[in-house]
């Protein structure tokens, strides 16, 4: 269990950091010249869309792992294991092929206020964490209450990471190569997540 937990927050940390999810935000706010505060409510609402897909997701996964576990749980051991180093080869492959998770492409503007943050919002929504899912598969062998921590972990962490990036890239007060950072996103993602996997064997 304490690897799970572990897991998600390691994924749940590293996906507020990697800018993709943010950053779109901070060029769009510095263009339509909002305030700070206007930018980190719009992050705010945006995260929130995003952290609502991804957890509607692994609520289904969830319900599949509880089943999954209660019909085959001779077998579960290995099943989550498995299901989270092949995710992650899958990122890491995906890198490979010069597919570096650009998942959020700028929103062109000079719109209305109110239509930006829809869309953004929308495009969040739309692009859920897909990294987290396997934990929620395999907290479903350990019941909701274990599916329903996840979800509020991810939620928080995730959003209160891109405020925190958010507000201080807005402020001038990062100074990193964030192209860089998200061109190795994937990989960084990937690695992890087999990691993770590999862990989960010797002690799920």
């Amino acid at each position: 269990m304490e690897q799970i937990i572990l897991g998600s927050l390691l994924i749940s940390v590293l996906h507020g950091l990697i800018p993709n999810h943010w950053l779109p935000v901070v060029a769009i706010g510095r263009k339509e010249n909002w305030t700070l505060d206007e930018t980190t409510r719009v992050t705010f609402l945006s995260g929130l869309a995003h952290a609502a897909s991804t957890v509607l997701i692994g609520l289904l996964l969830g319900l599949a792992g509880v089943q999954i576990h209660e019909r085959w749980n001779r077998y579960f051991h290995l099943f989550a294991p498995v299901t989270l180093i092949l995710i992650g080869i899958y990122f890491i492959h995906q890198h490979y092929k010069h597919k570096h998770f650009h998942l959020h492409q700028p929103i062109v503007t000079n719109r209305p206020k109110r239509k930006i943050v829809a869309a953004l919002a929308v495009a969040m929504f739309l692009s859920p964490c897909i990294e987290i899912e396997a934990f929620f598969l395999m907290a479903g062998s350990h019941g909701w209450w274990l599916i329903l921590l996840l979800a509020v972990m991810y939620s928080v962490v995730s959003v209160a990471g891109m405020i925190i990036w958010v507000r201080l890239a807005y402020s001038g007060l990062l100074k990193l190569n964030w192209h860089r950072l998200e061109h190795n996103a994937g990989i960084i993602t990937g690695i992890a997540l087999v990691a993770a996997g590999v862990v989960s064997f010797f002690i799920y």
